[in-house]
């Protein structure tokens, strides 16, 4: 392949960041070729936007586009297994945003029809793909900063007054919007190892989705990490990692990293500029994790290495135990 031809499944703000990104990478390995939405107005909208050629106003006719090499799903939370699997059955490969599925169930089962058919599958986990990112990993497997004890990380914003992190048929909810990365951030810290103990505590909104939660991981060999989340408040959104030799910080948006503080000395890994405005911060850093799609289509992969379908499911089974301990509980739990 040399250029991926790229399909944006749904024509809302994390696509139009997310094909801002695309525009950051270099014209002849990535191109978006068509643009789906169940609205065709809005999907002739962002078309003009972003001069993308083909529109479709179902899901159904981008998946039997035939010129497309790799789907990005922006659809809300519980629509991803739905879309994922009418998708994949049309043989696309495809980059799902996170949280890949509501719970384990469905992950596993877009898993199964992934392996079925034989496409790529990848939660987009952004932050695992930034330099930043790159750089901890490297710097952990040199044991920089020792045996590592502790990882803390916290993420929160004020969006109670955004309907699709509140509401439950949204798929709403602190940990699935944003508690999600401080997870994946201990995840990769202690390279995908299952936690030996979850203890979660967390509040509810009268929606019957959680507002804030605090999650507990012990590891084996003693090691701990702490996250918090909450769509109530502004939090510092930062992470540590803290060692028997030192400590490597995150001092802002730990969910999309810029910048890395290892025993006191900063270093700066900043994102391209974008063309157009942006809804969310570091967007362009997108960018990261479609290039990670594009070199694993290259090599014939049908999961990346970093993000891989063992990593999504662990995800997703501590966010189910989180869930459970807590009292959240959406229709897709029940199925």
């Amino acid at each position: 392949i040399m250029v991926i031809s790229w399909g944006i499944c749904s024509a809302g703000k994390i696509s139009h960041d997310f094909t801002v990104a695309l525009k950051t990478l270099p014209p002849e390995d990535h191109q978006v070729v068509a643009v789906a939405a169940r609205n065709l107005k809005r999907a002739e909208e962002f078309a003009q936007k972003h001069s993308i050629p083909r529109v479709y106003g179902s899901y159904d006719e981008l998946a039997k586009d035939p010129e497309i090499d790799v789907v990005y799903v922006g659809t809300i939370h519980p629509h991803h297994l739905p879309v994922g699997v009418l998708l994949m059955n049309a043989k696309k490969n495809i980059l799902c945003e996170k949280p890949l599925a509501m719970n384990l169930r469905e992950v596993q089962e877009l898993v199964a029809v992934a392996k079925m058919n034989d496409v790529f599958l990848m939660e987009a986990m952004w932050t695992r793909f930034f330099p930043a990112s790159l750089e901890i990993s490297r710097l952990l497997a040199l044991n920089t900063i020792g045996e590592v004890k502790m990882v803390r990380a916290e993420f929160g914003v004020p969006l109670l007054n955004t309907p699709r992190s509140v509401e439950k048929e949204l798929g709403g909810g602190a940990l699935l919007d944003i508690g999600i990365y401080c997870l994946q951030f201990v995840l990769m810290v202690y390279d995908g190892e299952k936690p030996e103990c979850v203890q979660a505590s967390g509040v509810c909104l009268d929606t019957g989705v959680d507002e804030s939660m605090v999650i507990t991981l012990k590891f084996s060999q003693g090691r701990l990490a702490v996250c918090i989340c909450t769509v109530a408040a502004e939090l510092p959104n930062d992470a540590i990692i803290n060692g028997t030799k030192g400590t490597i910080s995150v001092p802002a948006h730990m969910w999309c990293p810029t910048s890395l503080i290892v025993n006191g000395k900063e270093t700066q890994y900043p994102v391209p500029e974008p063309y157009l405005p942006l809804n969310f911060v570091n967007s362009t850093g997108m960018r990261y994790e479609a290039e990670e799609v594009r070199q694993c289509l290259l090599q014939d992969l049908k999961e990346s290495s970093r993000m891989s379908h063992a990593h999504s499911a662990l995800l997703a089974e501590i966010m189910d135990e989180a869930r459970r301990q807590v009292g959240v509980v959406y229709t897709q739990d029940h199925q």
